[in-house]
């Protein structure tokens, strides 16, 4: 049973590696960053003087309520003329700052996000072979978008919001006394302690949700990836049934969230409501008592209602902060990891230089030259198990010799494939080198080995895009001239002819839409086009039936005259004129030598042989 949950870490504090990360993207725009900051600091200086002017309209109306019209409507209209060009300088100016550092927080989020996706692309094979593609992309998504709301709400509102109070509470300490200063102060270490509380408890519920949401995905998107398995096996009910599980899971984790959401929000509005009566009811006797004018009551009310205000968002950031959190430490954990395969630091390029190289000569020569340096490998007593209880190369030692074909061929599980991974660096080996050109590859840095090695693997998959872009993959920069070359080398033109629309065929989902041999064509394409000087075919030709099987032999045989070749086989057929041939079984050399040699031996390579031709 594929698994139903996705792991998830203990949130209990603010994780402050977040801001560590977002800093330095953000410091890379300085001077527009201080100007955002400038505009800030005018926002929330209007913002503060916008309730004295009401105060003032209000005293000046009440003031010549008994004079005549004239100085009733002049004063007024002015002081109300100045309260609607603040408010509105109000707007432009927080507008300013919003436009300002919106380039810099999507050019941030587009550094953080290739980071994340280098480093994905940097990690070993064994985590992508574990991981679990829906919830790692929904993990992504919010993760990203909870550095967003960190970049955009904690740097321009939190700090404001706690420069406002500072304003309001100093103003009315000064100006009406310090009880309205200790009610508005109580009031906000009060809904901030609430805020804090709630937020703690609830966090587990927000958790949850988002464990059942990457979990329900998941198992969407497993389903729908399998989705021949699902028909072979007439599973469509079953599927549906654990997919519903998983939703139902969903389900009462987010009651469980909206149920906490309404008594953090309940609480947060009864002390709002409390403080407010508070200080209208202090305000009001004030009034009364001839100590505050009719304008100092329309202040502090006017005060109160801005202030609580961004004290209600300040609770609300809060809460997407710890639920930010939440959602962006699985995106902390993904850079966190390190591989398991790393270059070493003085690691150098693989010393294999071709007289045609691509980088020298565009022309189409490169894909049938055999003016290029030969590639010598050895396997030298190497040893590697994927766990240790069960190991799968036994010191194993062979050469392939320069310009040589050799094949290996063996039961399944012999570790026939595993040599490949090996070769390629998708994992290093326990014990014993492997060597290029008498280079240990452990001392190479992986891009340049892999450049110049070349596969077409047993189960090719292709992008959800045009066959054209599909083989230009072997080299993106390569010319249409290059790419059909390549293609009709590999035998593919007469299928692509065939095609309604030619190159520009779209080969669906992974590449779903073609057959096992017309991808592998695809591959074989490809890695003609890549023009590497080692070859390695993995079960090359295991889904073409045997005319096609033949041509792309011929294809293979003429692109590899020039180059070191690897062949993991399972047809005997294909490999007879390898110059030397790897019998493995149980991780361990049990034979080699030609196809004539070992047919002589009458040991398990003939059994084999002998089995397939019958």
């Amino acid at each position: 049973m594929r698994p139903s949950s996705y792991p998830d870490q203990e949130v209990s504090s603010i994780n402050w590696q977040a801001f560590k990360l977002i800093l330095p993207y953000l410091f890379e725009y300085k001077k527009r960053i201080a100007f955002a900051m400038f505009c800030l600091i005018l926002t929330k200086i209007a913002s503060v003087y916008l309730p004295f002017i009401l105060k003032d309209i209000v005293d000046t109306l009440d003031a010549n309520s008994s004079n005549d019209q004239s100085a009733l409507m002049i004063v007024p209209l002015g002081l109300v003329a100045a309260y609607g060009l603040v408010r509105l300088s109000i707007v432009v100016f927080a507008e300013i700052r919003d436009t300002l550092f919106g380039r810099v927080t999507e050019r941030a989020i587009r550094r953080i996000g290739l980071k994340v996706f280098r480093h994905l692309h940097s990690l070993d094979l064994d985590f992508h072979l574990n991981r679990q593609t829906g919830g790692l992309s929904r993990d992504i998504d919010r993760g990203t978008s909870g550095i967003n709301f960190l970049m955009r709400f904690m740097v321009f509102n939190i700090v404001p919001t706690l420069l406002e109070i500072v304003m309001v509470v100093t103003i009315l300490f000064v100006k009406y006394g310090i009880w309205f200063a200790l009610i508005t102060l109580s009031s906000i270490i009060t809904y901030i302690a609430y805020s804090i509380f709630a937020t703690e408890l609830r966090t587990r519920y927000v958790r949850a949700a988002n464990i059942a949401d990457s979990s329900s995905n998941t198992r969407a998107i497993d389903s729908l990836l399998n989705y021949e398995t699902v028909k072979y096996f007439t599973n469509e009910e079953f599927e549906a049934q654990a997919y519903d599980q998983q939703l139902l899971t969903w389900e009462q984790a987010k009651i469980k969230n909206r149920l906490s959401l309404f008594a953090l929000n309940g609480g947060q509005a009864l002390i709002i409501a409390i403080a407010m009566t508070a200080m209208l009811a202090l305000a009001a006797n004030e009034v009364a008592a001839g100590a505050m004018t009719l304008g100092d009551f329309v202040l502090i009310n006017a005060f109160m209602m801005q202030l609580f205000m961004p004290l209600n968002f300040l609770g609300f950031v809060y809460r997407e902060i710890k639920g930010s959190l939440a959602n962006i430490e699985n995106l902390f954990g993904l850079l966190a990891k390190k591989p398991k395969v790393q270059d070493v630091a003085d690691a150098v390029a693989l010393n294999l230089t071709s007289q045609d190289d691509r980088a020298t000569s565009q022309d189409t020569s490169h894909l049938t030259s055999h003016m290029r340096e030969q590639a010598n490998i050895v396997f030298d007593n190497i040893t590697f198990a994927y766990n240790v209880k069960r190991p799968i190369i036994k010191g194993i030692s062979f050469n392939v010799n320069a310009g040589e074909k050799v094949a290996v061929v063996g039961q399944s599980g012999s570790g026939k494939s595993t040599l490949v991974k090996l070769l390629f660096r998708f994992y290093d080996v326990d014990s014993g080198t492997i060597k290029i050109n008498q280079q240990d590859i452990s001392q190479i840095s992986q891009k340049s080995l892999r450049t110049h090695i070349g596969i077409v693997p047993q189960d090719t998959v292709l992008f959800n895009d045009t066959l054209f872009n599909n083989v230009q993959y072997g080299c993106p920069t390569a010319s249409k001239e290059e790419v059909l070359k390549a293609i009709d080398l590999a035998h593919l033109s007469e299928f692509i002819i065939s095609l309604p629309d030619g190159l520009e065929t779209v080969v669906g989902e992974r590449g779903l839409k073609l057959s096992g041999g017309e991808k592998q064509r695809v591959a074989i394409a490809r890695t003609i086009l890549k023009d590497p000087q080692i070859l390695v075919f993995d079960e090359a030709t295991s889904s073409l039936d045997s005319q096609s099987e033949q041509a792309i032999l011929t294809a293979i045989n003429e692109v590899a005259k020039s180059r070191t070749s690897l062949v993991i086989a399972h047809r005997l057929s294909t490999i007879i004129d390898s110059d030397n041939i790897i019998v493995m079984s149980h991780g361990e050399i049990v034979e080699q030598g030609n196809h004539q040699q070992l047919l002589a031996q009458e040991g398990q390579y003939s059994k084999m042989w002998q089995l397939q031709q019958s």
